[in-house]
């Protein structure tokens, strides 16, 4: 029974597909600035705690945004743990750190069944990945049966204990640490587990001024509060609005041009060079994850629409981890960066 409370002509529109010739980009934009806006404030923030680290910031909030995971590489005490607690508490969302060590067990992460001698029944005891954001520490400091766990879990949103499935709270968000492969005691993450990361990104040492601030914050040992500006299920609605944005036929065809370079560079004149440097290309993952962080990255930057400069900001961090270098390639001493490098700037921008 039709709504006499409901515009016709919104009645229409609501049913009517969404498409290039019906989409109104002015109507998405205007919500989007509405919705966005928050996160100006949200990222003031978490800047009264964070000193720098503004692109590694924008880009974990892109992976929360995009319904993504996140794997940050560097060294120790470049304050990965206190950028992540930070964000859960903006987003006043539980959080749970989970340091891997080589001793660690799957159930350590997932959780057990416990026996309970009075009712002689087993009850469940949940781990601490039933939170919203998870901080994976060192997580190749672990064996893959531990690592296999944790991905196990972000790819499926949910986790088995015993005989019975149990749903992960929404949203869910990991964002995982790693060592650099050359340390001591590291368990490389396998190829097809770090293709679940939406994003690799490498965190870098403050400058020297930002360092001088994080020093004159810290020696007075004075405890920074930040206030709780979202909630949990804000996230949720952001995403739907990002679902919306409108991305033309012509990027969607850069994107997967940009993917099919890695896989098959022969195919591309102006790359022809790069045949044999690749031994394994991305994933149709990787298709995926760079349109969803294309929209991500323009939702952040207040814009309804996608445009080529939202692909290649976030292109290197999707397509980092997902391309396996030929043993040629390494005895030239080609890296992954270079590779992308060079695919982006050969790669016709529409």
């Amino acid at each position: 029974m039709p709504n006499d409370n409901i515009d016709p002509q919104m009645e229409f529109e609501l049913r009517t597909p969404v498409t290039a010739s019906s989409f109104n980009i002015e109507r998405i934009n205007q919500r989007v600035l509405e919705s966005s806006a928050i996160l100006d404030i949200l990222r003031a923030e978490i800047a009264k705690v964070i000193v720098g680290q503004e692109s590694i910031i924008n880009r974990l909030l892109i992976g929360m945004l995009a319904n993504g995971h996140v794997l940050i590489e560097g060294v120790p005490g470049l304050a990965k743990t206190l950028i992540i607690s930070t964000l859960a508490q903006v987003f006043d969302a539980s959080y749970k750190r989970i340091q891997f060590t080589p001793d660690l067990l799957p159930a350590d992460i997932t959780g057990t069944l416990i026996y309970n001698q009075k009712t002689g029944e087993f009850s469940p005891k949940k781990g601490p990945v039933f939170a919203n954001f998870i901080l994976a520490d060192e997580i190749n400091r672990a064996p893959s049966k531990v690592q296999s766990a944790l991905l196990e879990a972000m790819q499926e949103r949910q986790v088995t204990i015993g005989d019975t499935t149990y749903e992960l709270p929404k949203p869910f968000f990991v964002m995982a640490t790693q060592n650099p492969i050359e340390h001591e005691g590291t368990y490389p993450l396998p190829e097809a587990q770090i293709d679940r990361f939406l994003m690799k990104l490498r965190i870098k040492y403050p400058s020297f001024e930002e360092e001088r601030v994080i020093l004159d914050r810290m020696v007075t040992e004075h405890e920074i509060k930040v206030r709780q500006i979202l909630r949990p299920e804000s996230l949720e609605q952001m995403r739907e609005v990002i679902s919306e944005l409108y991305m033309e036929d012509r990027l969607k065809d850069y994107i997967l041009h940009l993917v099919q370079a890695t896989r098959f560079p022969q195919r591309y004149p102006r790359i022809s060079s790069l045949n044999g440097l690749i031994q394994y290309g991305a994933s149709p993952r990787a298709t995926i994850y760079l349109a969803r962080a294309a929209k991500a990255h323009a939702y952040i930057e207040h814009r309804g629409y996608v445009i080529p400069d939202d692909i290649k900001a976030v292109g290197k961090d999707v397509l980092r981890h997902r391309i396996i270098l030929s043993y040629e390639a390494e005895a030239e001493q080609m890296s992954t960066e270079e590779i992308i490098t060079r695919i982006f700037d050969e790669i016709e921008v529409p």
